[in-house]
């Protein structure tokens, strides 16, 4: 009888981070960053159907790259969480941090375990504070890990080329005109110094914006983006 075919614990789990970290390294980023009256949410998206940017609760959003179905069927299961905290206990007692945590539980899950391949799939949840100081933004990546992050974070694809870009340029308390200019600038300029040029029906844009009565997400689309973009460049 053959020996049965052995691989250590931590070959598996390399081998299955290097499979996420490629799966997700193919999609189109986003950019998530903090403006004046909130944070903005910029992704490179041709669908108008397909979010990558979508809202989880009164003051609270998700954005995501890599495997469509597999993001898709987490926001769900958020907004679900969301909604039934709400319902039982208090609006109030919903927060981006349950939600998560909730996530970050269900990726380190799939990840470990050895029935099913690791989702290819990087999320952020954010959430809008009555301030700029109680606004919080988490990252989490495919194997369950949460960071809170500060000022901006980019995702997928050139995403340590994005968030160089942001490091030099981004400034706290800009006008949601120019942080719009800025993410979709960092977004456009590639490793190798080749700038595109990113036009609205290639952007998902939304913001959640502290100055709206309890529901702040807000999507911009159509000519509404096009002249926020206008605006934006015109201010530079």
């Amino acid at each position: 009888m053959s020996a049965p075919f052995y691989v250590s614990p931590e070959q598996l789990m390399k081998d299955r981070a290097d499979y996420a970290r490629k799966g997700i390294a193919r999609g189109r980023s986003n950019v998530v960053l903090q403006y004046q009256d909130g944070i903005l949410f910029v992704a490179e998206n041709t669908s108008k159907a397909l979010h990558k940017i979508s809202e989880v609760y009164d003051r609270i959003a998700f954005a995501a790259v890599g495997r469509y179905n597999e993001f898709e069927n987490l926001r769900v299961a958020g907004v679900r969480l969301a909604d039934l905290t709400g319902y039982t206990y208090d609006r109030r007692d919903v927060t981006g941090r349950t939600i998560a945590n909730a996530y970050a539980q269900t990726l380190g899950a799939i990840f470990s375990g050895a029935g099913e391949k690791p989702y290819e799939v990087e999320i952020v949840v954010a959430e809008v504070g009555d301030t700029a100081d109680g606004d919080t933004i988490y990252r989490l990546t495919y194997d369950g890990s949460v960071a809170e992050e500060h000022d901006y974070v980019a995702m997928g694809g050139q995403a340590e080329h994005i968030t160089g870009v942001l490091r030099e340029r981004y400034e706290p308390g800009a006008s949601l005109a120019a942080a719009l200019h800025l993410a979709v600038s960092a977004l456009s300029q590639q490793p190798d110094g080749e700038t595109r040029d990113l036009v609205a029906d290639q952007l998902e844009v939304a913001t959640l914006d502290r100055t709206r009565e309890r529901r702040a997400f807000r999507r911009f689309v159509g000519a509404q983006l096009t002249a926020l973009l206008a605006q934006g460049a015109g201010a530079q």
